[in-house]
């Protein structure tokens, strides 16, 4: 499938937004408030600090991804199919988890309502995420979406760069250590780890995916060999545009390599080092942030890349 930076620019930032929002929104949950009363509202991860900036990349996620409709401004109706689209179940999450995130900062010196509103706001920013991963997971013709693997990835990659964001904002902010910090970089560290495995099976699941054949593609490949009369054109469609991406094997393998080390790699060795060096921390925690958005640029640009639909095998690619 061709990668469009549109819906890259939308999969990755709202996918770390919401990774952050479900972050904040869990720590509020469950976490400690405000500590006198008529405190404010002691949101962890340095009181607010990551919140605005979860708030923007989420933002900036949904209108890029206006950018990839035929007409923007009919974006609405898409709306009205949750009952059977993921792409339309999607839209509503992303828009009704906005409603708990703008009440935890209203409500943010009522304790019970702060809970009430985190905790709305890491489910519906779970489920935003959840939605996104099952509109290309749900699509049997692209085998390569249509994996096990892309589900806990896509939770797992916003969740991950969610932690690294969050890390970002406290440091810049120029809040003192606490607790939640060291809590914040050693998961970090452990979802890297994990997020790194589960890519390298998704990939090694997908590079042992036998070729798509006309039979395999029509299901007629029990009759016999399975074969065009004739090329159907002599010029490149739209299908073979949208499609039929080709992208060499050892520019992939080139390709994947640096998204390892810069997704995963390197920003565990920031959060490693952010945590032996509290001195440090605020230098390692924007090489790391900045480090960890352009590994998963490049990851989430890979997903698209490598994905074909089957409908090319009618064209014989």
């Amino acid at each position: 499938m061709r990668p469009t930076f549109s819906i890259i620019c939308f999969t990755v930032l709202s996918g770390i937004g919401y990774g952050a929002w479900f972050l904040i929104g869990l720590g509020v949950a469950v976490g400690p408030l405000c500590s006198a009363p008529g405190a404010r509202c002691a949101i962890p991860f340095d009181s607010f600090a990551g919140w605005p900036v979860a708030f923007a990349c989420v933002s900036v996620g949904l209108l890029c991804s206006l950018g990839h409709l035929g007409k923007p401004a009919r974006a609405w109706r898409a709306l009205s199919q949750w009952r059977s689209s993921w792409l339309s179940r999607e839209g509503v999450f992303a828009l009704v988890t906005f409603v708990p995130a703008l009440a935890l900062i209203v409500l943010s010196h009522a304790d019970g309502l702060a809970r009430l509103s985190g905790a709305l706001l890491a489910l519906g920013s779970l489920a935003t995420v959840y939605c996104t991963a099952n509109i290309y997971a749900s699509l049997k013709p692209v085998r390569a979406w249509h994996d096990r693997h892309v589900m806990p990835a896509y939770l797992l990659l916003g969740l991950y760069g969610g932690s690294l964001l969050l890390h970002a904002a406290a440091t810049l902010s120029g809040s003192p250590w606490r607790p939640e910090r060291f809590v914040l970089l050693s998961g970090t560290i452990v979802l890297a780890a994990i997020c790194g495995w589960v890519k390298q099976g998704y990939w090694r699941s997908i590079d042992a995916q036998p070729p798509v054949t006309p039979g395999r593609a029509t299901g007629l490949e029990a009759l016999g060999t399975v074969r065009a009369f004739e090329a159907p054109h002599t010029e490149e469609n739209y299908l073979l545009h949208e499609m039929g991406f080709v992208l060499a094997r050892k520019h992939a393998r080139k390709l994947r390599a640096i998204a390892l080390v810069a997704a995963f790699l390197g920003p565990a060795a920031f959060a490693a080092l952010a945590l032996a060096l509290p001195a440090a921390s605020t230098a390692a925690a924007c090489v790391a942030c900045a480090s960890g958005i352009a590994g998963l640029v490049v990851e989430r640009w890979l997903f698209f890349a490598e994905a074909k639909h089957a409908v090319t095998a009618y064209y014989q690619r």
